[in-house]
């Protein structure tokens, strides 16, 4: 059910908090996907080492390991670019939000995997988490001022 207010102008409807959600959620999905399915494709290619080896640290150079950070960024901000466009108001607090959450999960699984996988490579996706999130809303709000 919507809610709405009356106004001089007539009734406005208030966007429901699940097209909030939607859009977060559209974010997230896109971004995994992407990371996911760029995951598969390098494994298939023979860049990445099969996925049993995923688990395993020795099995990724430091140089495989900036190629996911560079591609996970890229779909971080595309990610929140969409999340921001789908957005009912406020992209950039929504974008901004699925960066928030972003950096909860590359805490978690930097806390997780600490003594086991490469400190570097979890740190890093941490740092870039809320600046992929600002820039993904900013390209929103400068293509909207060139619209």
């Amino acid at each position: 059910m919507t809610t709405a207010t009356l106004s001089s102008a007539g009734i406005v409807a208030r966007p429901r908090w699940y097209s909030s959600l939607a859009a977060v959620l559209a974010g997230l999905i896109v971004n995994a996907a992407l990371s996911s399915a760029t995951d598969v494709l390098l494994v298939a290619a023979g860049v990445f080492p099969p996925l049993r080896e995923f688990g395993h640290p020795s099995s990724f150079s430091d140089s495989l390991l900036l190629l996911a950070l560079l591609y996970r960024t890229v779909y971080g901000v595309l990610g929140c670019y969409i999340t921001a466009r789908l957005s009912p108001q406020r992209p950039m607090a929504h974008a901004i939000g699925l960066g928030g959450i972003g950096l909860v999960i590359g805490v978690v699984g930097a806390v997780a995997t600490w003594n086991t996988w490469t400190s570097w490579y979890s740190l890093a996706i941490i740092a870039v988490t809320l600046p992929s999130a600002w820039l993904g809303g900013r390209i929103l709000q400068y293509r909207q001022s060139r619209a």
